[in-house]
């Protein structure tokens, strides 16, 4: 069996980079909120490691999260991160205070002596850069932990019980501002838990397809394809499960990229020999909408279009038994909050959320435990194509919502195809479509006077939209140099019809959005 770390969610806004960097070592990690962890949870999970992650409650305060006491009592290694540092030493004896200087952001941490976490990586005596975010602090180790490092703000801000493995950090080792801090969370997980690091995407295909077999059995699956990322990997994945089993059904918005739908035709019933249902609706999808100009009245119309028409093929390939969904790990993780309450609305566009009741199937979830970059590894390991499982995050409702302000036409959608597929062709050449989050260009609802040749046009404007991320929570605008972009309005200009200006967007977000609608 694959070794595993169990990560306590105490409420951190970045515990999901904990596991994102444990996993990066190649063991397997997930995480549960505290108030879930229990010592019978604890010993089913099996651990090799525990880690308790950082949290914006205060361990000086009543009634504040803690960890439960199997976690202590396990015996395996325990490594406290902020708030997890805190608890665990309230919890072993030791004192938290309030304290009288705060640190947040970047701060220099004094390695007052060696320990197995900073093995190969920090010596005694040196000054290190860390990132901080603590008001309290520890100020009275429990019995058996001695310090190893401290700063300005934390005489106790790396803590270590060499006995029984526990470990305790008032920094954040997860985040990227902490230069060395990955290598410190491999030198626990591997060095002092003697994890194997043997967790791969190829190990995580057998056992997933081992997974779907055994939930399936002799059952039918059908699945949505939108020919994103997500619903492509279900696909494929399943189809190598369960084979003929398996009915994927496309439904054809008409909303879609340039000659994205016959790719996903091509790629799925062509080269997989997939059983795919290709269902053109894209005449009922732009009869709905015809006339809407509000951005979520479209995206309402295109969510339930999409769920009836979904129903009806279903119907016609004569029902099945599971209906595969392409959750992933954040969407479980954010869907359960450390308060135990629901803390997003997932949406449901493609995903076809909200189908399960109506059309009484179960649950199909292969996905449920990677993150985004492990889904296009998997991919990739399934031999899906790299233009399809590295492309650009793309919306549920596709192009109606680059159209802002105006009545969605097939005019319209045309003029912006073309403009997407000039711009995103020179990202391409240029070699930075990898390097950007996501780019694509959006068809304004103003039109302009141009001089072309000796006569005057009135036509559309566009906007360019390019931006950097690591999870689109946050981003900001790629800095293309001015050559870059004359170049793809020159090319936008002469070869669409119905554009005569470009723009490009430099507005990061916040305060607005990746999308325009």
């Amino acid at each position: 069996m694959t070794d595993r770390v169990l990560i306590v969610d105490f409420g951190s806004q970045v515990t999901q980079l904990i596991a994102r960097r444990v996993r990066e070592s190649g063991v397997y990690s997930e995480i549960h909120p505290f108030n879930k962890v229990t010592a019978e949870s604890v010993a089913a999970f099996g651990p090799k490691a525990i880690i308790l992650s950082g949290g914006p409650a205060s361990v000086t305060e009543a009634h504040t999260p803690r960890a439960d006491d199997a976690v202590f009592a396990q015996g395996v290694p325990v490594l406290g991160i902020c708030y997890g540092q805190q608890t665990m030493c309230a919890q072993l004896g030791g004192r938290v205070e309030a304290g009288d200087h705060r640190e947040f952001g970047r701060a220099y941490l004094e390695v007052v002596d060696d320990c197995a976490l900073f093995h190969g990586v920090w010596n005694k005596g040196g000054r290190e850069q860390v990132w901080m975010s603590h008001g309290d602090r520890v100020t009275q180790l429990p019995d058996g932990f001695r310090v190893v490092g401290n700063s300005e703000g934390a005489p106790f801000a790396a803590i270590a019980d060499d006995r029984r493995h526990f470990y305790g950090l008032q920094f954040h080792p997860e985040v990227v501002h902490t230069p060395h801090g990955a290598q410190l969370l491999r030198n626990f997980t591997h060095g002092v838990a003697g994890c194997r690091g043997d967790w791969t995407m190829q190990a995580f295909k057998t056992q997933a397809i081992d997974k779907v077999r055994r939930q399936v059995g002799s059952g039918r699956v059908i699945c949505g394809l939108s020919g994103g990322v997500d619903s492509s990997v279900v696909a494929a994945l399943l189809h190598e499960a369960i084979g003929d089993q398996l009915n994927c059904v496309f439904v054809d918005h008409g909303l879609m990229r340039q000659g994205e739908a016959d790719q996903v035709v091509s790629v799925f019933r062509d080269r997989f020999n997939i059983k795919l249902v290709h269902r053109d609706a894209s005449d009922l999808f732009l009869g709905k909408l015809a006339g809407q100009t509000d951005p979520e009245v479209k995206r309402k119309i295109i969510g339930a279009t999409f769920i009836d028409v979904f129903e009806e093929e279903a119907r016609k390939v004569g029902g099945a038994d599971f209906l595969a969904q392409g959750t992933l790990y954040p969407d479980v993780i954010e869907s359960v909050s450390f308060i135990g309450g629901p803390s997003v609305t997932i949406k449901s566009h493609h995903n076809v959320g909200g189908l399960p009741e109506r059309m009484n199937m179960k649950l199909v979830e292969p996905l449920r435990e990677l993150f985004k970059d492990e889904v296009r590894d998997l991919g990739r390991e399934l031999g899906l194509p790299d233009e399809m499982v590295g492309r650009h995050p793309f919306p549920g409702p596709g192009l109606a919502i680059r159209i802002p302000g105006q009545e969605i036409t097939r005019d319209k959608l045309e003029i912006l195809r073309k403009a997407d597929a000039i711009y995103l062709e020179e990202i391409r050449l240029a070699g930075l479509y990898d390097t950007i989050w996501q780019a694509f260009a959006v068809l304004l609802p103003v039109r302009t006077v141009g001089v072309m040749g000796d006569s005057r046009s009135y036509d559309f404007a566009c906007a360019l939209r390019a931006v950097t991320s690591t999870d689109g929570m946050t981003a900001d605008f790629y800095p293309f140099p001015h050559d870059f972009l004359g170049r793809v309005t020159n090319r936008i200009i002469n070869e669409v019809k119905g554009i005569n200006r470009v723009t490009y967007d430099i507005t990061s977000k916040p305060p607005g959005t990746i999308e325009w609608e």
